[in-house]
């Protein structure tokens, strides 16, 4: 399986980034690590190896990127305003400097033929960010794998609600969202996984993909919202089985 290595300059962050590309082409994905993970948690913990026939028959390309939940998302004993901003200067790390590399590593592995949009996925928090970002920008995200994601503020800022949460807290801003709104018609046209289990440490993930699961279907918006057993929990040997399920399907 080919893997390459990759640490650039962020202007936005300020700061060097790093992320790995595995396999050869494909269907470009950005994965995104579990809360305060790094860019080699999903080969660490086993995700690119539970997706590596997908990977060595050039259906899928995974690009697994650093986070910065520690000064974010995760900052707690930090000031809200000033982590949603620093969660902001990320964002434009995102799309403005990794998305158009994505783009052009991809097109480079695919014969010079550019794909029309990225696919995200993520578990816990990186469930968060993944479908965040593609709600947020459907012009470069056409589709997102969710596992076991929460995808309200409230889990992380509590209360507090400022202009800059809220753009981030998916569940708020796809509920005040007009049905005729341009972005819903994109929505349309992507495709959407949402996965949790009913075991342990699962409760707040199923709020959350239920309420998600109402906002669509008011919306006309096709998903896939899937629920697994009691006996799924919030942790890595079930997402290394959904995982490879959803993509199976998807690439």
């Amino acid at each position: 399986m080919h893997t390459a290595y990759y640490n650039e300059y962020s202007y936005h962050l300020d700061r060097m980034m790093e992320f790995k590309v595995y396999g050869h082409s494909g269907r470009p994905c950005l994965v995104f690590p579990a809360q305060s993970g790094r860019f080699y948690d999903f080969e660490n913990f086993g995700m690119v190896g539970a997706v590596q026939e997908l990977l060595e028959q050039g259906r899928l390309q995974l690009f697994a990127c650093d986070s910065i939940d520690w000064e974010t998302w995760a900052a707690f004993d930090r000031e809200c305003r000033g982590r949603i901003e620093r969660h902001e200067a990320y964002a434009r790390y995102i799309t403005e400097e990794l998305a158009p590399r994505i783009f052009e590593i991809n097109q480079w592995s695919n014969d010079g033929q550019r794909a029309s949009g990225i696919l995200t996925a993520g578990c816990s928090l990186g469930a968060l960010h993944a479908v965040n970002f593609m709600f947020r920008w459907p012009d470069l995200f056409n589709g997102t794998v969710g596992l076991s994601g929460i995808y309200s503020s409230k889990w992380y800022f509590g209360s507090y609600m400022d202009d800059l949460v809220y753009n981030n807290s998916t569940i708020d801003y796809l509920d005040q969202m007009p049905a005729d709104h341009p972005y819903v018609e994109k929505y349309r046209h992507c495709d959407i996984v949402l996965c949790c289990g009913q075991g342990d440490w699962e409760q707040e993930a199923q709020q959350d993909t239920r309420r998600m699961q109402e906002l669509l279907g008011y919306k006309n918006i096709p998903a896939w919202i899937d629920y697994w057993g009691g006996d799924v929990v919030h942790d890595w040997p079930w997402w290394r089985k959904q995982f490879p399920y959803f993509m199976n399907r998807l690439c």
